[in-house]
């Protein structure tokens, strides 16, 4: 079949455990190309995160006013006929840059990976009206936008939106993809609800080389906005090849980060994308049964989660080799049957609401913070959405400046801090007590 050398990769690095080990050697073979734009003194305002910049030779270029830096890249794939526009999530002060690139670029569709606040942090202005009845102007760039429709799923949103370019009074209709349950710094719930959203953003002919290129963003514009890119391309690649198993993921990605850095941000999201490929695949060799049923095991008609409760965690992995000896089928979704008793870790990240100890203890070297000029010390270990202070609310450039280069996530010692925090609150009682026992009795 089309995707078996896929798939024996995809086994072969499973049972060896070396998908750490196959990050790392992706992260030292990319290309590190000059960002000197991105670093002038007056674009520091325009960056989201210190560390995650565009490279002068993709960058997209505002056509307006004098300063033309906005934090976004090119990223084409000449064989298959299809580009990106990858970008960070919206600052406030860069909110009107980002409609005049869409519309400068003849951008249809919008695809957004993350949601506005994640674990308490903003990772991205509020960039598009959320009620028909109020539009919002942009002056700087001088757009409006309009909100015309919106079809809210359990686990993505689609809207539809009107741009206006108010210097020539034109307007023009985009769609809006919002995936609004992608884990900070994790993976999707299944391949089947990533590749339902991914065909539904295709189907609407957003991505179609006779249209300008797509913009996709999540926070930083590289982790879960690599990963979408990435599974996209390959299985473009596939159907277009004669050949599919030539299509090698790595190669693809390695070619990618010549564009922009850094994406995909952990080796999860990497091994997330070989599922992705594998099981969209099936479709591409013919088999038009199975988008069916990715859309029947994404749930999408359900409620979504802020009005269900969230459901029990699936097993991490599905088992690959039946009692009998016989190798079963790989199946990438969650099964009912056998439940698995939950690794240490798996009950500390239950314990700590879905917080995801895998990434932290996968890779520890990536979840190092830098440490950046002016920083509390404190900042070490915080999200990128605080980067660097404990005021992110007011997204100040200040705050950004220390930024992370990880896309989202937080540290390892996210777990332990409500452990920490009790332990000090406990000992500054005992403190306190035995003070007041020394004052009355002594």
């Amino acid at each position: 079949g089309m995707s078996t050398a896929v798939e024996a990769e995809f086994r072969e690095i499973d049972e060896s455990g070396s998908w750490s080990a196959i990050y790392q050697e992706i992260r030292q073979q990319s290309s590190e190309l000059p960002c000197k734009l991105a670093k002038l003194p007056e674009n520091k305002t325009r960056n989201r995160y210190r560390d995650v910049s565009p490279f002068d030779h993709s960058r997209i270029c505002l056509q307006l006013g004098t300063n033309d830096y906005i934090n976004a890249s090119l990223i084409s794939v000449e064989e298959a006929q299809r580009s990106y526009i990858l970008t960070q999530g919206p600052l406030p002060n860069t909110c009107g840059h980002f409609w005049e690139m869409v519309w400068e670029q003849r951008t249809r569709g919008v695809v957004m990976l993350n949601r506005v606040i994640e674990k308490g942090s903003v990772k991205c202005a509020q960039y598009w009206p959320q009620r028909e009845e109020k539009d919002m102007v942009f002056e700087d760039t001088n757009f409006k936008l309009t909100l015309i429709s919106e079809d809210v799923k359990s686990y993505y949103t689609v809207r539809q939106l009107e741009l206006e370019n108010l210097s020539t009074q034109e307007t023009r209709e985009i769609l809006h993809f919002h995936y609004t349950t992608w884990p900070d710094f994790g993976v999707p719930e299944s391949p089947a609800s990533f590749l339902n959203f991914l065909f539904k953003v295709r189907e609407s002919g957003c991505l179609n080389s006779d249209q300008g290129p797509v913009v996709v963003h999540c926070s930083a514009g590289i982790g879960r906005s690599g990963t979408f890119c990435l599974a996209d391309t390959c299985l473009l690649l596939m159907s277009l090849r004669k050949d599919p198993s030539s299509v090698h993921i790595r190669d693809v990605l390695l070619e990618m980060r010549r564009y922009r850095m850094g994406l995909i941000q952990t080796a999860d999201q990497l091994r997330f994308s070989y599922l992705a490929v594998i099981e969209g695949a099936k479709c591409i060799m013919g088999d038009a049964s199975v988008q069916e049923s990715w859309k029947e095991l994404s749930n999408e008609e359900d409620a979504p989660p802020e009005f269900s409760p969230p459901p029990p965690r699936p097993p991490k992995r599905i088992g690959v080799d039946a009692p009998n000896g016989k190798t079963e089928p790989l199946s990438f979704f969650p099964s009912e049957t056998k439940p698995e008793v939950p690794k240490r870790e798996e009950l500390i990240e239950r314990q700590h609401n879905d917080f995801h100890v895998e990434s932290c203890w996968v890779e520890p070297e990536l979840r190092q913070r830098a440490v950046g000029d002016g920083a509390a010390p404190s900042a070490v270990h915080q999200t990128d959405g605080q980067a660097g202070t404990w005021d992110q609310k007011a997204e100040r450039p200040q705050a950004k400046e220390v930024g992370a280069a990880e896309e989202d996530g937080d540290s390892p010692l996210g777990a332990w801090k409500p452990l920490l925090a009790n332990v000090c609150l406990c000992t500054a009682l005992a403190l306190g007590v035995y003070v007041c026992y020394r004052a009355c009795f002594h």
